[in-house]
């Protein structure tokens, strides 16, 4: 009878724990939450992939964005002579250019004839006067415009920045910096409101604005523009970071041209000390010198000088002119 009742307690304690270790130790153990988390962490995996899925389709974009346009700058990359004088700024046709320089090239040409000089030395002079000095004439006109530019797309970017902050859409921040800023930002950016009236869409209206204007910082305006328009994204805050870096460089360059002016007049004395040398000997012994043009030998030592000193000059430029 003991036994029995024994037995029958042992197995209702055997019973009792099994049905708390079925129902209790979960609760205890922490399993419930796991289950619960994995649970939760399976219904977000989807969005989690969704939410990679736009991630990576927006990269691809932008990706597919930056190679279109830079096939286009390769496409784009020969200059031609119409495209040197837009640049420089002139309203000149091509002919009208080519005709202007063949005049310079026949009056160089004539004045050394009718002086007495040699065909060889008008040759030269009209060569120069025809093809050098008009081409010099368009690479100094845009470089300057290229520096009055520089100077001012860090402030129209800015307008453009608190136009949008402002709630002004971008086609119209554009109109402002083209009624309000000087030149050449004033025609620049009203060439892309004439090229998107037209039908262009206006990212690839600004990104013509580096055939017009080629510098980095007019490519990286219309890169933001273009990726903007394709992919979408917070537009002030690119253009305010665009800004920012726009400013960067132009603080970099002014300090590489600070640190470079000793050595850029280290170079102008060294250079211009053999001809002021000449001219002082000439005013004082003008016979002892004179033998430089008047004797073949003194001509072609004269010539080889002229030709060292202009490789010498050509060296030290490119020592000092630093591209970043």
């Amino acid at each position: 009878m003991n036994l029995q009742t024994l037995a029958l307690a042992f197995m209702a304690a055997t019973a009792v724990g099994g049905i708390a270790w079925v129902f209790l130790y979960p609760t205890m153990s922490g399993e419930t939450k796991t289950e619960k988390r994995r649970a939760a962490f399976a219904r977000t995996a989807p969005a989690v992939r969704q939410v990679d899925r736009a991630q990576r389709s927006r990269r691809e974009q932008v990706e597919g964005s930056l190679r279109e346009i830079e096939q286009r700058s390769k496409r784009d990359s020969k200059v031609t002579l119409s495209n040197r004088i837009t640049q420089a700024g002139l309203s000149w046709s091509k002919k009208k250019f080519l005709i202007v320089s063949g005049i310079f090239a026949v009056v160089c040409f004539a004045v050394p004839i009718l002086s007495g000089a040699g065909p060889i030395a008008a040759l030269g002079l009209a060569f120069a006067a025809g093809f050098g000095l008009p081409r010099w004439l368009l690479s100094f006109l845009k470089k300057r415009r290229e520096k009055a530019f520089l100077r001012g797309l860090p402030d129209a970017v800015d307008v453009i920045v608190r136009g949008i902050k402002a709630g002004l859409p971008l086609f119209e921040s554009i109109k402002v910096v083209a009624a309000d800023s000087s030149e050449p930002l004033k025609s620049e950016f009203a060439a892309i409101i004439e090229t998107q009236a037209i039908g262009m869409p206006l990212g690839e209206a600004c990104s013509r604005l580096y055939e017009r204007m080629p510098l980095p910082e007019a490519n990286f305006f219309g890169i933001v523009i273009s990726i903007q328009q394709k992919s979408g994204g917070n537009l002030s805050e690119a253009l305010g970071n665009l800004s920012k870096v726009l400013r960067d460089r132009k603080k970099m360059a002014e300090k590489i041209q600070a640190m470079s002016m000793e050595a850029k007049a280290s170079a102008a004395i060294i250079g211009a000390l053999p001809p002021i040398v000449m001219l002082l000997v000439y005013l004082s012994t003008p016979d002892y010198i004179a033998l430089l043009w008047t004797h073949p030998t003194g001509r072609l030592m004269l010539a080889g000088s002229a030709l060292w000193m202009s490789a010498g000059i050509f060296v030290m430029k490119k020592m000092i002119n630093f591209d970043f």
